[in-house]
């Protein structure tokens, strides 16, 4: 159901994005932003997955920025690889691309951003930037780097217990910034906990925190 669109960010950069939509009305609008392993298979069952549920679902190539194309899987070696062109793109140009995933979703009604990992920072960063109806973060391990920055929306995030990515006192401090925000820590998951591509699915952990983030979209989107 998905379909690869071209995307234009406010610095005049072009980017693929991966847009799946619902066969009906949809219920609003969604962006879903990539872990360090680009739009790869995970991130479009996500945006099918969504569409299925009615929602038009649009997940930016954020690393269109270094090298269009970019599917990676899940080893150490694409770790590192992952690691390395996301310090290449940095913040800037990757937040304005996922500026312009939002107002490409305008017409699709309320929008709501979630994310993954490195998208799960980024999740939060859209929250308190942009204005979304809702935000949804997964394992964002640097939203500690812009944790005294404001959402403007209501938030929700994910984080596995064992997550060796993020100590438990960066999720501790979010948690004491923003008393508001609903957090969850997951018992016996880590990092990656709801992909089922990586070795660190956590099927219980996974089936919960998806039940949290449909139930938060239907509320604030629809």
């Amino acid at each position: 159901m998905g379909e690869w669109i071209r995307l234009k960010a406010s610095d005049g950069h072009s980017f693929d994005g991966y847009k799946a939509s619902p066969s009906g009305k949809p219920r609003g609008g969604l962006v879903v932003i990539q872990e360090i392993f680009g739009v790869n298979e995970n991130i479009r069952r996500y945006c099918d997955s969504f569409a299925a549920e009615g929602y038009v679902a649009l997940a930016p190539a954020l690393f269109d920025r270094d090298k269009s194309k970019i599917e990676l899987g899940y080893t150490a070696e694409t770790v590192a690889q992952g690691r390395e062109i996301r310090a290449r793109v940095g913040w800037d140009g990757p937040i304005g691309d996922v500026e312009a995933a939002c107002a490409a979703l305008k017409g699709a009604g309320k929008l709501g951003v979630t994310g993954y990992c490195w998208g799960g920072s980024l999740a939060w960063v859209a929250a308190c930037r942009f204005k979304p109806a809702c935000a949804v973060g997964y394992y964002g391990g640097q939203i500690i780097q812009f944790v005294d920055e404001t959402p403007t929306c209501p938030v929700m995030l994910h984080f596995g217990e064992k997550d060796a990515n993020i100590p438990l006192s960066d999720v501790d401090t979010i948690r004491a910034k923003h008393p508001k925000v609903p957090i969850h820590v997951y018992e016996g998951a880590g990092h990656g906990f709801d992909c089922e591509l990586r070795k660190d699915f956590h099927p219980m952990s996974s089936k919960l925190a998806r039940e949290r983030t449909r139930a938060f979209f239907a509320q604030h989107i629809g």
